[in-house]
Parts: C-alpha cells; structure tokens; sequence
C-alpha cells in the first residue's frame, strides 16, 4: 500500500480499483522501486490506474520500464492502453514520452473525487486528464 499511495494518495481511491487490477513490481537488487497496476476496461482497452516509484528511484527510468513492459506483455491483446492523470509537470510529460496522446479532460475531477486538495510538482490537481497510446503490432 504504501507505493500505491504514491501514486494515488488517498486510500479508499486506490481500493476502488485494487481487486480488479494487475499488479506489476519493478525491483532491484530484491528491493521494491516501482509498480504498475492495470485494469482490463473491456472493449480492449487497457488502463493504467497506478503507476509510482519510490521517490529513491526516481528518475531512473523505471516508471518507462514499467510502461515498456507492459506494452510487450498486452500486445495483440488489447487494442489500446489508457492512463488518467493529473494536468502535473511531472506525469504529462512522462506520458508524453512513453508514447501517450492527451485525448480528453475532465473538468474538476480531482477536486470533487479526492477529500483533500492534491498538489504535484507545485500545482493543484483539479482536471484529470486522459492519456491513450494505441498499439501497433509492428512496435512490439
């Protein structure tokens, strides 16, 4: 739980989606770094509901690791793979880089789901954006 709540902060949140979710662990040297917890949303969409790393390891390329393997692990079975996110300097363009389009916002999501104001890299967090990479067969 504690790496979860890295990546999602509030508790009952992350639990909303905890049963359902595939869990993937990143490790080094049998220490725990990074994890990725992804749902099948049906229709083939795969979503990404958490993805952190131990601020020790950041930086390090292990959150890319993460998404890299799971892109080769879903290949050929879903069609596309999605990821909402805060509107942060840190996520938009780590997504960005591992190959996401920004899709759609929700206005004020953060604001009316969470019990408190979320803050990431000096900013509030208050419309969710929607992250989609679709998978082309030749890239994997």
């Amino acid at each position: 739980m504690p790496l979860l709540l890295i990546g999602d902060e509030q508790e009952d949140m992350v639990r909303r989606y905890l049963d359902r979710s595939t869990i993937y662990v990143l490790r080094e040297d049998g220490e725990d770094c990074a994890l990725c917890a992804v749902t099948d949303e049906g229709g083939g969409v795969l979503e990404i509901k958490n993805i952190a790393v131990y601020p020790q390891f950041q930086r390090r390329g292990f959150g890319r690791k993460l998404i890299d393997h799971i892109s080769a692990v879903y290949a050929g079975k879903f069609s596309r793979i999605t990821a909402g996110t805060g509107d942060s300097p840190f996520t938009v363009p780590f997504y960005e880089k591992c190959g996401f389009v920004c899709v759609s916002r929700v206005k004020d999501w953060f604001t009316q789901h969470y019990d408190h104001p979320i803050y990431e890299g000096g900013v509030q967090l208050r419309d969710m954006l929607i992250f989609e990479k679709n998978w082309r067969s030749e890239c994997y």
